[in-house]
């Protein structure tokens, strides 16, 4: 692999000034993307999904956890596999402190296809706090994409899921797959897929995780 070009600072000034304009533009685009994607229609979610977790059996509604938002991250790991994907492990890894998402009324979630008998001893492995949940009696992974037929065999796909709770009505607001899941991970590129956004806006709304009041 080449290196870059040496050059003088007042030469890469240039370059980084001429960049960072191509830069602006692309924050910008993002940005009015993003207003689009709040301005998508949802749909009701009208199936009883019933999901295995650390506290027994739970339902789509129960892992709002009271919130109006819920990202599900579908964690691909299949019930005959005897550990998760490396992919989705590496994405989990960069998942930030939940204080943050929580304190803007969005819970996350990882749920997988595989019995909660096996995602529990990989969960400890990894280390991992988040809360995750097994599918593996219920269709959801396939309602929502993250599980596809390819010659009547599943094959599984990741993916991130946003979902929108009005009282005991939930809705599916957006999903994401595969490639298209580069980028994102941190608070704030969460937030930017879900219905209401980064509210409250700005860094003054920020805390440290230990100051949050729930």
């Amino acid at each position: 692999m080449s290196l870059p070009e040496i050059v003088s600072r007042e030469q890469w000034r240039a370059a980084r000034e001429e960049l960072r304009h191509r830069e602006e533009a692309v924050r910008r685009a993002r940005e009015a993307l993003g207003a689009e994607r709040r301005r998508l229609p949802m749909v009701e979610v009208d199936p009883e999904y019933l999901f295995e977790g650390g506290d027994g059996k739970a339902t789509l509604l129960d892992l709002f956890e009271g919130r109006s938002q819920l990202v599900v991250h579908h964690f691909m790991f299949a019930p005959e596999w005897t550990t998760g994907c490396p992919c989705c492990a590496a994405f989990l890894d960069q998942v930030g402190h939940l204080a943050h998402l929580r304190a803007r009324d969005t819970s996350f979630a990882a749920v997988s296809r595989a019995p909660f008998t096996r995602i529990l001893p990989f969960k400890a492995r990894m280390g991992w706090a988040v809360p995750w949940y097994s599918s593996s009696t219920g269709d959801f992974a396939e309602d929502f994409g993250a599980t596809v037929r390819d010659g009547g065999e599943p094959v599984e796909r990741p993916g991130l899921s946003c979902f929108l709770r009005e009282r005991d009505r939930v809705f599916h607001t957006y999903s994401v797959y595969d490639a298209d899941l580069d980028g994102l991970g941190t608070t704030t590129a969460l937030l930017d897929l879900t219905a209401l956004g980064r509210h409250p806006a700005g860094s003054e709304a920020l805390r440290l995780h230990d100051e949050y009041e729930f």
